[in-house]
């Protein structure tokens, strides 16, 4: 395969996953706005640092509210990582590659595009349908993917891109949760504390998965375990490593014994550290710090890949090389 081309692939479904996470984080934010006490610090400003954009918000907002949150995450033609120019970003990495691509994959990128940026009436919506057709339009996306591109070196490279991105995402919405909102003791267990931890649960997707897993009251430790550590909810970090591990394996074709390269050595040691820590360890060593170095490995894992596979990249993704999750 060309390296623009796995190129291609990986991005459009990072971009694509990012715009699907931003659009469920704000969607569930814009809820929580509403059955925040009185008084109670507003749930957006931590958007920002989730995403990984505060000097850039900062710069182009000073003191900005609510409004200019959502105008930066979701329309901001400055932000390279809002909703609109990720989706632009995706469709023209796929218009480059339409050969490798299926048409439905092409059909359904393209128009979730020009909904977006000629379709008024879409923007006229309540800000929730905006964000729910976005959701549904990315995850769309997915199950087109899944069902019509064969599992081959595209499909690899389409899954590396995604898992990716959602692992760090992941993390992000959770390290802002235990460090940037992290209650005052009398506010532990209270109402607005249960508020948050429900909120994040619904930003990572994870809300129903997680009570069906877990039968008692929803506990921070028991929430950071789910998401971090379940071997089978498709947006656990452990579940993101394991597929991005094997398909590592799977692109590099290894068969031949050896000593591991860089790839493959960062790769491993990452699932094993993210699959065999315990939780009770991990929040005993800070899981600030842990989460951070974590964001950090991703950062480096998406580094060594670009390195080996991207020689050859497009102008769009070239760029979107800087776009890669920065270290919290």
């Amino acid at each position: 395969m060309l390296s623009r081309v796995a190129d291609s692939l990986y991005w459009i479904n990072r971009y694509v996953e990012r715009a699907e996470n931003i659009s469920r984080f704000v969607e569930v934010s814009e809820a929580m706005a509403l059955d925040c006490p009185p008084g109670s610090a507003e749930p957006w400003l931590p958007l920002i640092d989730a995403s990984g954009d505060r000097d850039l918000f900062d710069q182009l907002y000073p003191g900005g509210g609510p409004s200019q949150v959502v105008e930066f995450l979701v329309r901001a033609e400055a932000n390279p990582s809002s909703i609109v120019n990720c989706i632009a970003f995706a469709r023209e990495n796929a218009r480059q590659i339409r050969d490798v691509i299926t048409t439905e994959m092409w059909e359904q990128i393209n128009g979730l595009y020009w909904t977006l940026l000629e379709n008024e009436g879409f923007w006229h919506q309540p800000p929730q349908e905006q964000l729910r057709e976005i959701r549904r339009g990315c995850q769309l996306f997915y199950g087109v993917t899944d069902a019509t591109l064969s599992r081959d070196l595209s499909w690899q490279f389409s899954r590396l891109g995604r898992l990716i991105e959602r692992a760090d995402k992941t993390t992000r919405i959770l390290d802002v949760k235990y460090f940037l909102l992290l209650p005052s003791p009398e506010e532990v267990g209270g109402v607005l504390d249960e508020l948050q931890w429900i909120s994040l649960l619904r930003s990572a997707g994870a809300y129903q998965m997680f009570r069906q897993a877990e039968l008692g009251v929803i506990a921070p430790k028991a929430v950071a375990a789910f998401l971090l550590l379940d071997p089978v909810f498709p947006r656990s970090v452990r579940y993101c490593l394991e597929r991005i591990h094997d398909t590592l394996k799977l692109v590099g074709g290894r068969s031949l014994p050896g000593a591991p390269d860089n790839l493959e050595c960062l790769s491993g040691l990452t699932l094993a550290r993210w699959s065999y820590t315990p939780i009770n360890d991990l929040m005993a060593g800070g899981l600030h710090e842990a989460i951070d170095a974590l964001q950090s490995d991703l950062n480096t894992l998406h580094q060594l890949i670009h390195e080996r596979y991207f020689v050859v990249a497009s102008p769009v993704s070239a760029s979107s090389t800087d776009l890669a999750c920065a270290p919290a």
